[in-house]
């Protein structure tokens, strides 16, 4: 099967196919049906990476290799047992954060899945489409939990954005998305802060993004009226969280794309929009019959006054 991509997508492509070819079957299914703005949009997000990953292609190819096989790994453990390997944070602390080459790998390969897993490129298309260009005019914006800093970069290259935060509890973190923000030639200014949104931070904003974040806590419900707390009145929340998706570091488990709107409704926020972007390959059906991974994006808004 001949794979419709073109420009740095299909120079990606290649070099990931040649490190990991027993990769072929599961990417022609990614991009089976694509049409020309997937393709437009997934070309846009390649140069934007192909940047962060400055010619050590190969390598980031390989973690991606090493990612997808260890989520197999998890899958066979959750098939298994019916959920996720670990349920604290102390138990992922020592087995995936405390490891500095486990967590090198495991970004590389995350960073990778944006292209090539079809409904994490549909979430950010999402967000870039359909959240961003709702924002009022002057917007102050924070992420929480940035991961490389594409949501964030993508947030605040956006014309309406007035300001630009993102939070997180790791240097390291921090760190990584002003090197990928640096790289990939952000022409403003993003302030980069360490905070523990379960602290107490007083600051108020018009948007909070919240993208895979929910399913690596013991309390996602708390983190979901800290945002609420955190945005403004009309204030606007992009939370994006996967339903039956094993990984090393996943320790919440959602059972339902429902679940996940109901507790951000029970948090106060009315619901927008709703993205259900089952995994590659997937229908919706399917996906929801034998419990596979479905990305679940919302767009939700604080109202004026909490019911």
């Amino acid at each position: 099967m001949e794979i419709a991509a073109t420009g740095v997508t299909k120079q990606l492509l290649e070099t990931q196919l040649s490190v990991f070819p027993a990769h072929q079957q599961y990417l022609n299914r990614r991009f089976a049906g694509t049409t020309a703005d997937e393709l437009a949009f997934l070309e846009q997000l390649a140069i934007l990476i192909a940047k962060v990953i400055d010619g050590n292609v190969i390598g980031y190819a390989d973690d991606y290799r090493w990612l997808a096989e260890a989520v197999v790994d998890e899958e066979i453990e959750f098939r298994r047992s019916g959920k996720y390997r670990f349920t604290s944070f102390d138990e992922v602390e020592k087995v995936v954060y405390a490891d500095k080459v486990f967590m090198t790998r495991y970004m590389n390969g995350l960073l990778l899945s944006q292209l090539w897993w079809r409904n994490h490129t549909d979430v950010m298309r999402f967000f870039c489409e359909q959240y961003l260009p709702g924002n009022r005019e002057g917007f102050r914006h924070l992420e929480i939990g940035p991961g490389h800093g594409l949501f964030l970069y993508f947030a605040a290259a956006s014309k309406n954005c007035g300001s630009a935060t993102g939070w997180d509890i790791s240097p390291a973190s921090i760190d990584l998305v002003r090197k990928v923000h640096g790289v990939i030639g952000l022409n403003r200014p993003v302030s980069l802060e360490l905070v523990n949104i379960f602290e107490g931070p007083s600051a108020r904003f018009d948007s909070v993004t919240f993208s895979e974040v929910l399913e690596h806590l013991e309390e996602p419900r708390r983190a979901l009226e800290v945002i609420y707390d955190l945005l403004e009145p009309n204030g606007r929340a992009f939370i994006n969280a996967p339903v039956n998706s094993p990984a090393p570091d996943h320790i919440s488990l959602f059972g339902s794309p429902e679940e996940i709107v109901e507790m951000i409704r029970e948090a106060g926020f009315e619901v927008e929009q709703t993205l259900f972007a089952p995994t590659t390959g997937a229908t919706l059906e399917r996906a929801r019959k034998v419990r596979l991974a479905i990305s679940t994006a919302v767009i939700a808004r604080k109202p004026e006054k909490k019911y």
